[in-house]
């Protein structure tokens, strides 16, 4: 009987790397991040990036390999980062996890050399995509060890050269700054000898923080000024351990070009990433949850940029206000019958409060007021009836509200969110509400002219409706009679 042995040895081509280089990213400024991100990892406090024509040196000052730690560099799926997830020195955060970011130089070069220092070890490792694709099945790397310079500070120095591919250096400034965590104390990225930095934005600012089962979504949107609105740089920037991961709109998108002047960024820690960091595992628990927190920052930046339209909006709307209200007026004066009768002033405005707030209970025979003095029943207040307030809505904080004054009598018309599903108006009390997400008034207030000729008809309306007339002919009547003395004739038959 033939005998099977007890375990099968798995072993993966060495070509297979150099698809896996070639492949990974997509961009050759990936691997700048990747190179960048790997220095961050090692504690360096300054990464240098010269990028010439023919080659790409990125050079750090972090701490360094040994020989050791260049096996673990050069082997794929070490353990290393993930057993050890916070750097020796500062405690950070490490982001590489897989062991594979190295080989993405390969999709921008066929050789790459890798030069580093840890005390008194110095070596340099070299591989060339043309040796390596050799006959033969060996995956030893070209290892030289040097006596350690002593001038120089441990660190680690990987060169490009043989490039297949250019970089443009603004987009690998872009890049960099978006990829690499650069608001991290002690941490700076160099490209060809100049300081990168994040720029800051002007706008309103939403700083956010929401929990989820699986640790904290937190950030900042801000909504920049129109004048520098960019849909190619807008959207959430989403960063996992300080590093951009993916840009999202979670939506907002579908808010036409207004969604160009969202732009911020969100930190989840806790996020599961792919292979190649380019995106999240989206079918994972902890992303669903991530989704929801976001939701619930979307709805909040809704009702900002909602205001902030509302901030613009306001100023022709106030304008047209004042107008009609001043037209309707003089309108009501030339036709005192049609002015509604015992409104309530608004409040703060005026100290009376009206007859009906004079009115009080005559003293009953028999009752507490007989056996007061006569001398003193003069300094008695009779009781007053407390006049019944009506029951205001609650305003959004853009609400537009005029008022419309004729002698100790007041109407208000309040420009508020009522719901794109709500009444067109409606009045309660001496407040006529006036609903700026209905359909019509969005069509009219597009124009001033046709907008004054709209806020006009709804206010004669609700004033014709408050005398209490007859029949909705009268009422109709009255509404003509008002416009056609606030417009005239012409303007309100076109």
């Amino acid at each position: 009987m033939a005998t099977y042995p007890a375990t099968l040895e798995v072993t993966v081509h060495k070509s297979h790397l150099v698809t896996i280089g070639e492949r990974l990213y997509g961009e050759a400024v990936e691997l700048l991040r990747e190179l960048v991100n790997n220095a961050y990892d090692a504690d360096a406090t300054e990464v240098r990036v010269t990028i010439a024509p023919d080659q790409v040196v990125v050079e750090d000052n972090g701490a360094g390999m040994d020989l050791e730690g260049l096996r673990r560099y050069f082997n794929i799926g070490s353990p290393e980062k993930r057993l050890h997830r916070r750097s020796p020195r500062f405690g950070r955060d490490r982001i590489g996890e897989f062991g594979i970011g190295k080989f993405a130089s390969l999709s921008a070069a066929s050789r790459f050399e890798v030069w580093t220092k840890q005390g008194e070890f110095q070596a340099v490792v070299s591989f060339d995509k043309a040796a390596w694709e050799q006959p033969g099945e060996s995956w030893s790397l070209p290892l030289r060890v040097e006596p350690p310079d002593q001038a120089r500070s441990d660190g680690t120095r990987v060169t490009l050269s043989s490039l297949t591919k250019t970089f443009d250096l603004s987009e690998v400034e872009r890049r960099l700054i978006e990829t690499v965590p650069m608001k991290v104390t002690d941490f700076a990225v160099y490209l060809n000898g100049r300081r990168l930095s994040s720029r800051p934005l002007t706008g309103q600012h939403i700083p956010f923080l929401e929990g989820t089962p699986y640790g904290t979504v937190h950030g900042e949107i801000v909504l920049v000024p129109a004048s520098q609105a960019d849909m190619a740089g807008a959207g959430i920037a989403c960063k996992v351990k300080q590093v951009l991961v993916k840009r999202e709109f979670f939506g907002m998108e579908r808010w036409g070009p207004v969604a160009a002047r969202v732009v911020g960024e969100v930190h989840a820690d806790f996020l599961p990433l792919t292979s190649d960091r380019s995106d999240f595992i989206r079918d994972s628990a902890a992303y669903q949850a991530f989704r929801e927190a976001m939701e619930r920052v979307v709805a909040q930046v809704g009702q900002a940029v909602e205001q902030l339209l509302d901030v613009k909006e306001n100023r022709r709307t106030k304008r047209v206000l004042s107008d009609v209200l001043e037209r309707v007026r003089q309108a009501l004066i030339r036709n005192p019958d049609y002015c509604p009768e015992g409104l309530i002033p608004i409040g703060g405005e005026a100290a009376s409060q009206g007859p009906a707030a004079a009115v009080g209970e005559p003293p009953q025979p028999g009752g507490p007021t007989e056996s007061i003095a006569p001398e003193s029943r003069s300094m008695v207040s009779p009781r007053r009836k407390r006049t019944k307030r009506p029951q205001l809505k609650r305003l959004t904080p853009t609400a537009v509200i005029k008022r419309l004054k004729l002698g100790e009598q007041g109407l208000s018309c309040c420009v508020d969110h009522l719901g794109a599903d709500g009444p067109e108006c409606y009045t309660e009390g001496t407040v006529v509400y006036i609903n700026r997400d209905h359909p019509l008034h969005q069509r009219f207030a597009k124009d001033t002219e046709a907008y004054e000729l709209y806020i006009a008809r709804l206010l004669t309306q609700e004033i014709s409706m408050m005398k209490q007339p007859r029949s909705p002919r009268q009422a109709f009547d009255r509404q003509s009679k008002l416009l056609q003395d606030a417009f005239g004739a012409q303007r309100t038959q076109g």
